[in-house]
């Protein structure tokens, strides 16, 4: 015991004096817990064997300082063994914050890993002390001039601690007055109404615009001098800004201090700079500032955009252009000139693609107008992007273009894609509005085995229907995008059932269809089909049935053709939010065939952005149907419906339009919606995201305004109820509805009210379906 003393005394006298040379013959480290013994020998610059003296001792303390995991550290020497005795900083165990609602818990704690203070690393006060003052700026941004930061430390076994951050936040500063010093040529409240921060008002409890920020603020300096930039002023400038924090820490009063400057117009516009093989006209055409008008950097900067856009389209993806404004000496005048560089045009090396993870390469690839090889055009680069969006495969597309390192004149294209269900599955048990309880199986899948084909296949028995279907679509039959699709059903339907005059049907049949590409965005159709029809009247037909199948009979084979065009140019193939599409078709028996008929539809939507993230959307469908040739009267079970999903939300299914007349044995029965040969719906929606949801991509939320109904241009005798076109006749309603795209399938739902509703009227509030998007 004595002899160890001794030796524990004579280290610490080591320790505490300037040691002499010495050769090293071993390292000895003492005090380590959780840093490894490799990591020290890694950190100090000395090895066995080396000579030693007191700079090299220096430097070792250094060196393990600089590491950030010690405390302390003391360097000695038992005889020529080197001895490092170290005390290691205390771990994090635990990091807890308390008091904080306007910015979220995991966001401070993804901050503090960001800054190095993490459960399990390393505690260092002098982190901790800047994070309090940057947690603190953080909030000053916001506008919480009086937000306070505190924290707690608790020292734990094993050379641990416990942080506690204590937040209080204080409340958001309001504006109470705002002061524009300098203005001569516009007034207070022209300037005031083209900023964000506003002084209160009776909704700024909603809007919160009276809230103080300092990214509002700048913001609205960079809106004033946009304003003064594009109309003139040249030499507008912000001299200086003043924002005073009452002694409450609640009160903001801000004064922007400007000069307005001179109007300047434009005397001459000239280009300078590498065009290579672009004539220097046809950049000039694409320069929007002219000689005359006001001086706009609005104009300048859309013409900078312009000519880099037409030169990436032309493969120069690295060029640029830069509208430079000279002041002239006399008068005030400016000219304008462009430099654009060109650069050298780039080659596209590869094109690659991530995230199909179920989508095979080939149905990407066919999608792309950028070819590998080719000169890279970012119109063709953003066209393949925006068809790849339309496919419906997709919740997201992005694009990024990195230049090929090593190379001058070459990029890789990598598109990035997100999937999402792109299919639905009917279970066994279903509900739908109008059908009632469904009993089978339905399998629809657009992108069959990631192929890009669709196909669907059906087994489904309900009050209403019992069908069996199989489909299938190619939209590549052929490379040059020849589509073809084809179709085999059978159908026992009881339309009693679903709110139509009382008859059923038994048909079968099959169809083939081939498509044709006219451009990018549109393609004609032509379906060949066959149908067999066996109308079966209920118990007390209607007369206007019963007259029909004593004219025509009640057995039908039918050979028809039909020729349709669309268009679409949508931003996305599924929930669209933006873009236009529409389609016309006609169809028609062949004459001599044992019905003689023809039926045009046409279907049509535009989306209109309104602010933010609201949107606009128009869409109407119109159908007319007529007979020809020895048919008399149009088929009544082919005749146009509306009401429900997909018309006019807030009716019952079918139930708008011309009503049956009851059978003359049985004057009490009900008279049936039976439909027309007219057919006009329309429907304005706007689509608005819904609060506290952050991925909203597979969702729709619309308050909409629905209208329409259908008519009969050749109203019999004998129907009472049986309106010819009349836009008196047209039922409105109003309401809210929402489609979830679900891996299940698609859920949509409306709750919606009558706005001219008519005695005997069929409405119905609420309404749900399942398979179908909005």
């Amino acid at each position: 015991m004595k002899i160890v003393k001794t030796l524990i005394a004579s280290i610490t006298l080591v320790l505490s004096v300037e040691v002499s040379a010495f050769v090293v013959s071993d390292i000895r480290i003492e005090g380590l817990q959780r840093v490894s013994v490799g990591s020290v020998f890694s950190a100090i610059p000395v090895n066995v064997g080396e000579d030693v003296a007191g700079a090299e001792l220096r430097s070792i303390v250094r060196e393990l300082f600089k590491t950030g995991s010690f405390d302390d550290v003391q360097v000695g020497r038992d005889g020529n063994i080197l001895v490092i005795v170290i005390k290691e900083r205390p771990a994090i165990a635990t990091i807890e914050i308390e008091g904080n609602k306007a910015i979220k818990t995991d966001v401070l704690i993804d901050g503090l890993a960001g800054s190095g203070l993490s459960e399990g690393e390393i505690f260092k006060k002098v982190t901790l002390d800047h994070i309090r003052a940057d947690l603190e700026r953080q909030y000053v941004s916001q506008g919480r001039y009086g937000a306070r930061i505190r924290t707690e430390l608790e020292d734990l076994p094993r050379n641990r601690v416990a942080i506690k951050i204590l937040v209080k936040e204080g409340k958001v500063a309001g504006i109470r007055h705002i002061n524009i010093v300098g203005n001569k040529d516009y007034d207070d409240e022209t300037l005031l109404d083209l900023i964000e921060l506003r002084l209160p008002s009776l909704l700024s409890f909603y809007t919160k615009d009276d809230r103080y920020s300092r990214e509002k603020l700048t913001g609205d300096l960079e809106k004033l001098e946009s304003h003064y930039l594009d109309r003139g002023y040249l030499n507008f400038l912000i001299d200086s800004t003043q924002v005073s924090i009452a002694p409450n820490k609640e009160d903001v009063y801000i004064t922007i201090n400007i000069i307005e400057g001179e109007e300047f117009r434009v005397d001459e516009v000239s280009i300078a700079g590498e065009l290579h093989d672009i004539p220097e006209q046809s950049i000039r055409s694409l320069v929007y500032v002219r000689q005359g008008q006001l001086f706009s950097r609005e104009l300048i900067t859309a013409s900078e955009e312009q000519i880099e856009r037409a030169l990436g389209n032309a493969g120069y993806t690295f060029a640029s252009a830069t509208g430079q404004p000279v002041q002239n000496e006399e008068g005030n005048t400016v000219d304008v000139k462009f430099f654009v560089d060109a650069g050298k045009r780039a080659y596209v090396r590869r094109v690659n693609f991530t995230g199909n993870t179920f989508t095979k390469d080939e149905v990407l690839r066919r999608e792309l107008r950028q070819m590998e090889g080719g000169w890279a055009s970012n119109a063709f680069i953003q066209r393949s992007k925006v068809r790849l969006e339309r496919l419906g495969f997709f919740k997201e597309v992005n694009v990024e273009t990195p230049p090929v390192p090593g190379t001058e004149d070459q990029i890789d294209v990598n598109y990035a894609v997100e999937e999402q269900p792109s299919g639905s599955i009917t279970a066994t048990l279903g509900y739908a509005q109008g059908t009632g309880l469904i009993l089978g199986a339905n399998y629809s899948e657009r992108n069959v085995f990631g192929t890009g084909n669709s196909v669907n296949v059906g087994v489904n028995s309900s009050a209403f229907q019992t069908s069996y279907n199989l489909s299938f679509f190619d939209p590549y039959y052929t490379v040059d995008e020849v589509s073809r699709g084809y179709s085999v059903f059978y159908r026992k339907s009881d339309f009693d059932e679903r709110n139509i005059a009382r008859f059923s049907t038994d048909s079968f049949g099959a169809n083939v269809s081939f498509g044709y590409p006219l451009s990018e965005v549109s393609r004609i159709n032509l379906t060949l089909g066959f149908e067999d029809t066996n109308i079966k009247e209920g118990v007390f037909p209607a007369q206007e049935i019963s007259q029909f199948l004593s004219r025509e009979g009640n057995e039908f084979s039918l050979v028809t053709l039909q020729a349709a065009y669309s268009m679409s140019a949508l931003n996305r193939g599924l929930l669209p939010t933006g873009g236009r599409s529409q389609s016309v078709s006609i169809e028609t028996t062949i004459p001599g065939s044992e019905l003689e008929f023809f039926r045009l539809r046409y279907n049509g939507q535009i989306f209109f952005p309104i602010i933010k993230k609201f949107v606009l959307r128009l869409a109407t469908e119109l159908g007319y149907g007529d007979s020809f040739g020895d048919t008399e009267t149009y088929p009544f079970y082919k005749n146009f419906y509306s009401g429900g999903f997909g018309s006019v939300r807030g009716y019952e299914q079918n139930t708008l339009g011309p009503r049956s007349t009851p059978s003359p044995n049985n004057i009490n029965s009900r008279r049936d919606p039976i439909g027309g040969n007219v057919l006009i719906t329309f429907n304005a929606e706007i689509l608005f995201p819904l609060p506290f949801i952050e991925d909203q991509r597979q969702m729709k939320s619309v308050f909409f305004i629905d209208g329409g109904n259908v008519f009969n241009t050749n109203c019999l005798e004998i129907s009472a109820i049986c309106t010819d076109l009349n836009d008196g006749e047209l039922r409105y309603t109003a309401g809210f509805a929402m489609t979830w795209i679900t891996g299940f399938a698609p859920i949509s739902f409306s709750l919606s009210f009558p706005l001219n509703e008519k005695d005997g009227d069929d409405t119905e509030s609420f309404q749900f379906e399942l398979g179908k998007t909005l």
